[in-house]
């Protein structure tokens, strides 16, 4: 059984917001109004989240790619009471939009503030309907959403190996953020495959986890930025 899981280079990461776009066609996340947006309802999957490091004047802006870690101890299925929420066995912290009820106890345990409540009704202004993923469900009003890593891509690429009687081949299943990386800076694969390249770069110096010490134990894994001194640009 596979253990999915992501490396996102932060040294190449050019912060062009391509996975976030990606991720919203793909798993048709809804728009927001301005009006919504302000009120801190937007939604979105997969962010871009900007920091500052070090103080002024040498502080230095930051961007980190932020969709769901799929922890392997993740803390918003302990809390959900009807199972909205949970992980599969090859370690995809899903989430079934019919059964959730809408009471937002995942959006508070999870650290990583990832999920999102659909507070209105999806708003799909002309032209954007035409670009619906049909293989994705429409999720109604009252609802939390959240990363799946593309499953239905990984449903699809299951059923093609089943009917032509063979194994699910590596890199036959992608998300579209990885996919969609102008850089190459996002990685994705099985972790439990020592060869594969997600899991070389997971045992990389420069790999880091968000909030480790918390125990939730992400498959989400960072490589640090390279500090380099000097320039060549004269």
């Amino acid at each position: 059984m596979a253990r999915w899981g992501m490396v996102i280079d932060l040294d190449k990461c050019t912060a062009c917001q391509a996975c976030v776009v990606a991720c919203q066609t793909e798993n048709n996340v809804a728009f927001m109004k301005p009006s919504e947006a302000q009120m801190g309802r937007s939604i979105y999957w997969i962010k871009l989240t900007a920091f500052q490091e070090g103080k002024y004047p040498e502080s230095k802006t930051r961007f980190l790619p932020l969709p769901c870690q799929h922890c392997d101890n993740p803390p918003c299925i302990k809390v959900c009471p009807v199972d909205a929420t949970n992980i599969t066995p090859d370690g995809i912290v899903r989430q079934i939009f019919a059964r959730c009820i809408g009471c937002r106890y995942c959006t508070t345990a999870c650290p990583y503030t990832v999920r999102y409540f659909n507070w209105y009704k999806p708003d799909w202004p002309e032209p954007m309907t035409e670009a619906q993923n049909h293989d994705v469900s429409m999720r109604p009003k009252g609802v939390v959403e959240k990363c799946t890593l593309c499953h239905h891509r990984l449903q699809k690429a299951r059923e093609t190996a089943i009917a032509e009687k063979r194994p699910l081949a590596p890199g036959e299943y992608i998300p579209a953020c990885v996919e969609s990386c102008p850089p190459k800076a996002m990685f994705f694969g099985d972790l439990e495959d020592p060869n594969s390249e997600v899991s070389k770069l997971s045992r990389s110096p420069r790999a880091f986890r968000l909030l480790e010490e918390l125990g939730t134990k992400p498959k989400v894994i960072y490589l640090s930025e390279v500090e380099r001194s000097g320039s060549n640009v004269s």
